[in-house]
């Protein structure tokens, strides 16, 4: 009964979000309102004017995954990632019902809609590393051919059936823009700096509107150029470091919860007051509010190396 009441009421407050047309954020914001502190510092007011706050929490990462989704292509998912996100959410909910741990439900609750959003951040590495291995070769044959005709249209030109997917598609819009839109070559290449999420890459265009007013400094774009080949070396060095968070995360959550069903079978009267008193029940709460936490952390420590000025 009381799984069946919990399942009306997520319907009901879900339902009810979606005919107000409003998101939890939003209504999470809206109840948060009259508690916080609206006083703020002349500093405070700088950095808002500036936009120089920085997002935090959910937020963030929110933010973050809807740029992955973006940079990858795949930004008609995100509708799709929020379905899944509240099925989980309720999923989690369920669970902790069935467990009657009245304690339990914000924290797998929150836990498992967080789920789709980490494995998106999680799996951009991937794709981050990909992204910088074929920016590495195609930087490379443009720059060795701007060196030879110093004209960096004919350079692209000549390269662009060389380059793959997703740099190629960004110099294919460059080329299109230059020639279909507006003649001005360095108005192009500032349009290229947000379409790529890479310092090297931001570096290597300034460097070449630099070149196009002096031609003595072309010279200047190799070495920018080898930077990216140093971070792939680097990263390769440190591809166990990079990955070791995750691994000690999996291998310490296999001991953590392996060990409920081992008491099972080893002390019943133990697993009873682990799972049925609440002290046990604060005791399990606790631990999954600590799996949720390392995880989140774990996914935040593994990403590739990458150049920062």
């Amino acid at each position: 009964m009381t799984t069946l009441i919990a399942i009306a009421f997520l319907g009901f407050v879900s339902g009810s979000l979606i005919l107000l047309d409003l998101s939890p954020l939003e209504l999470a914001e809206s109840i948060s309102k009259p508690f916080r502190n609206t006083k703020e510092t002349i500093k405070q007011k700088v950095y808002s004017v500036q936009n120089k706050k920085k997002q935090k929490g959910l937020r963030k990462l929110i933010a973050e995954t809807k740029g992955i989704l973006e940079m990858t292509g795949k930004k008609d998912k995100f509708a799709i990632l929020c379905i899944l996100s509240f099925t989980l959410l309720i999923l989690g909910a369920l669970l902790s019902i069935s467990m009657s741990n009245l304690l339990m439900i914000p924290v797998l609750a929150v836990g498992f809609s967080l789920l789709p959003f980490w494995y998106v951040k999680f799996t951009a590495v991937f794709y981050k590393k990909q992204l910088n291995s074929e920016l590495e070769t195609a930087l490379s044959v443009i720059t060795n051919s701007y060196l030879r005709s110093e004209s960096i249209l004919t350079a692209v030109e000549e390269n662009i059936d060389y380059i793959n997917p997703p740099v190629r598609d960004v110099f294919k819009g460059f080329l299109s823009q230059t020639k279909l839109i507006n003649s001005n070559v360095n108005l192009a290449l500032e349009s290229l700096k947000p379409k790529i999420d890479n310092d090297v890459f931001r570096e290597w265009v300034d460097g070449l509107i630099a070149c196009r007013d002096d031609k003595n400094l072309k010279h200047t774009l190799s070495p920018i150029v080898s930077k990216l080949s140093d971070m792939r070396v680097v990263g390769a060095e440190l591809e166990y470091l990079m990955y070791k968070p995750i691994k000690e995360f999996i291998t310490l959550l296999l001991l953590l919860l392996g060990n409920i069903p081992l008491m099972y079978f080893l002390n019943r009267n133990w697993y009873r007051t682990l799972v049925f008193t609440p002290f046990g029940k604060v005791v399990l709460t606790i631990c999954m509010m600590v799996v949720f936490i390392s995880l989140g952390a774990a996914i935040k420590l593994s990403k590739p190396v990458e150049y920062r000025k």
